[in-house]
């Protein structure tokens, strides 16, 4: 008899390509996000991705960015780690200690969203903001807090 098989993919692999098929459903045409919160226990609590407010036709939304913030799209989006809290139905309490999986490294909102949810790791795909003050403000939010964050590749 054979034994089983040994190249599955790791748990960071599979929370992370699921933050990536949620960022498959975000509407906005420049950036793409995707979370998935998984528990300790390799549960998958909740997904999110960046997109507009439920009841908020997005069909007729701003997706641009503009100097009037009544048409910025910024003022309307819901970040994918917000969506993802926001989507999950249990209690929050199931949230302490999880890890956020997420294909971008979060803003300073969503930082201060995941530290108050008792997120306790990031982890993140891509951090193309890094070094801007935003990514630097987010980064002291997550360090004052004690919350870990490490950027991992998928493999092909």
């Amino acid at each position: 008899m054979p034994g089983k098989r040994t190249d599955v993919i790791s748990w960071d692999e599979f929370f992370m390509r699921v933050a990536v098929a949620a960022s498959l459903r975000s509407k906005d045409p420049n950036t793409q996000v995707g979370a998935c919160i998984a528990d300790t226990n390799h549960r998958i609590l909740s997904v999110g991705y960046n997109g507009t407010p439920t009841g908020l036709n997005d069909d007729d939304f701003p997706w641009e960015t503009d100097a009037d913030p009544l048409l910025d799209k910024h003022n309307y989006v819901i970040h994918a780690e917000a969506n993802a809290i926001l989507n999950y139905r249990g209690s929050l309490k199931d949230l302490d200690g999880a890890s956020v999986y997420v294909t971008l490294f979060p803003c300073h909102e969503c930082a201060k969203t995941l530290v108050q949810a008792g997120i306790g790791e990031v982890v993140y795909l891509g951090d193309k903001y890094k070094g801007t003050m935003d990514n630097l403000i987010s980064r002291s939010i997550l360090d004052r807090c004690g919350i870990g964050y490490r950027q991992i590749t998928l493999s092909d």
